[in-house]
């Protein structure tokens, strides 16, 4: 089942000689359930591509499609709703909230849309993330790769059509990066949750199902997973 669509997007910043072509017709699809990584160098246009993939900024030409809605074909405040519904963000720099638990963080975004969360799903996922224990503290009170078990509890809360993971090991030890691109793969598998990361490791990216390369704007498609880089 195809979960993700993106169709010729372009994106373009400034003009004239600053004019810089951040993406040129970039196109790609996503199943349900598919772990996928997207490589590239700084300013190569990757985060472009995850910003516009999650409806935070708009494309100049071409479409994103997210479990057949049509992104940029909704006005803001729908597009708001539907990407907190939808969309589950895993950012470098983890975004806890800092007053709130643990556990008030994975429940957060469901609190957000006014709905009581299940309680049966939190204990699940405090058990899978190993954070039962540490589900009073507050982020100040857990390392690094604890923080950012906290944002991946956090963004399969609602349980949403994909999840985008922007360098989620990019603050994290090589150790400790491991076991959290191990626990994301994990959660992905149980419960066929869609992934879209961005990382400039290639040993991360040479264990997700699909790996893809962006290289001045321009997508490729580098077969799959280890293949890539071990060719």
């Amino acid at each position: 089942m195809e979960i993700l669509k993106v169709d010729k997007l372009c994106k373009t910043y400034g003009t004239g000689d600053a004019r810089v072509e951040a993406l040129k017709a970039v196109s790609l699809t996503l199943e349900k359930g598919e772990f996928a990584a997207v490589v590239g160098e700084s300013g190569s246009g990757k985060s472009t591509l995850l910003n516009l993939v999650g409806g935070l900024d708009t494309p100049n030409a071409g479409k994103v499609f997210l479990d057949g809605k049509d992104l940029f074909a909704m006005k803001e405040k729908e597009l708001t709703v539907f990407r907190r519904r939808n969309i589950g963000f895993i950012f470098q720099g983890f975004h806890l909230i800092p007053e709130l638990t643990v556990e008030q963080n994975l429940v957060f975004p469901v609190l957000l849309d006014y709905k009581k969360p299940d309680m049966d799903y939190v204990e699940e996922l405090l058990g899978s993330l190993g954070l039962k224990e540490r589900r009073k503290h507050l982020p100040s009170q857990l390392s690094g790769g604890q923080q950012q078990r906290v944002a991946i509890g956090r963004a399969l809360m609602n349980h949403p059509a994909l999840i985008l993971a922007d360098e989620p090991t990019g603050n994290l030890d090589s150790k400790t990066s491991r076991e959290v691109i191990a626990l994301l793969h994990g959660m992905s598998r149980k419960y066929r949750q869609s992934v879209l990361m961005i990382t400039h490791n290639m040993n991360i990216a040479a264990d997700a199902d699909r790996v893809f390369r962006v290289t001045d704007g321009c997508l490729e498609e580098v077969n799959s997973g280890r293949e890539a880089f071990h060719e």
